[in-house]
């Protein structure tokens, strides 16, 4: 019988965050960290699916809601203040404090080998925290095995793509000192604040690494991975610009990795519903694969 282990996860920077551990039926030190998107939290099933398909691998699974989860919360960090956190005003940078204090813990529990996986927002998570870590060149780095990658969004495209119009509203509200005013409807799908909306739309340099379709791109972020990196979309209603088959070759000619697989999902949408055991068994094919 697989064994949930409920934990308290406190980031770098103080805030505690709430997680499980799905363990696997032997005692393991490989573990999955899943990293999930806007609006959402570690209670999707989309990733039981892929805990039970690596846990079949002898991989247990690491589960936890970000700061970015659900549309609005507050959180504490060491400085005692409280603020306001969840996807209306989160600073995605700050990502990098929770991955980081959720592989603290991971390896105080004896795991050795991490796969760092992402959802959407997740997936751009993932990717700035890594390069933040070679940056850094952090002793972390050496037990992350592999990214995997699930629906990663050109995010400063797509805003500028929803919002553009909007971009000089949101400056006129910071003006004023009204920076958490909740944007029109029209500007994105989700409940964005001024200031996490110009974060995005406009001051998202330091995420801008997914530029799909922009053939003078080149793509040195994820070029300097030497991990092997796992792709995946949906084709219905997903999140990009090119037509998805062109997107993934696309990438194919764009980032030069040794165990790069990129593919999508026939019929998956951006969330894939229906479509989660088959995401699975792809996600477990590709450890199996690289072990």
């Amino acid at each position: 019988m697989m064994e949930v282990e409920l934990i308290k996860i406190q980031a770098t920077d103080g805030v505690t965050l709430d997680g499980y551990i799905y363990h696997c039926k032997t005692k393991t030190q490989k573990l999955l960290i899943q990293v999930h998107g806007m609006t959402s939290n570690c209670f999707r099933y989309r990733q039981t699916a892929i805990q039970e398909a690596v846990a079949s691998l002898g991989i247990d699974t690491l589960c936890f809601n970000n700061r970015g989860s659900d549309v609005a919360k507050l959180i504490k960090g060491f400085d005692g203040n409280t603020r306001l956190a969840g996807t209306s005003y989160e600073e995605i940078t700050e990502c990098y404090f929770d991955i980081c204090g959720v592989i603290k813990l991971a390896l105080e529990k004896g795991y050795s080998e991490i796969y760092l996986q992402g959802h959407s927002l997740g997936s751009t998570k993932v990717v700035y925290t890594y390069n933040k870590l070679l940056e850094e060149k952090s002793e972390y780095v050496n037990n992350i095995k592999a990214l995997i990658l699930i629906s990663l969004v050109d995010l400063p495209m797509v805003m500028n793509y929803f919002g553009k119009k909007f971009i000089s509203f949101a400056e006129e509200k910071i003006s004023t000192g009204e920076e958490n005013f909740i944007m029109q409807d029209e500007a994105f799908p989700y409940p964005l604040s001024a200031k996490t909306f110009l974060r995005y739309a406009k001051n998202g340099t330091d995420i801008d690494f997914a530029k799909f379709g922009n053939e003078e791109d080149d793509f040195k972020v994820l070029n300097s991975f030497k991990i092997p990196l796992f792709f995946r979309w949906g084709n219905v209603n997903e999140i990009m610009v090119l037509p998805v088959e062109k997107q993934i070759d696309f990438i194919k000619r764009k980032i030069k990795n040794e165990h790069l697989d990129v593919n999508y999902i026939d019929g998956a949408n951006h969330s894939y519903y229906g479509k989660e055991k088959e995401l699975a068994e792809q996600i477990a094919s590709f450890i199996k694969n690289i072990n």
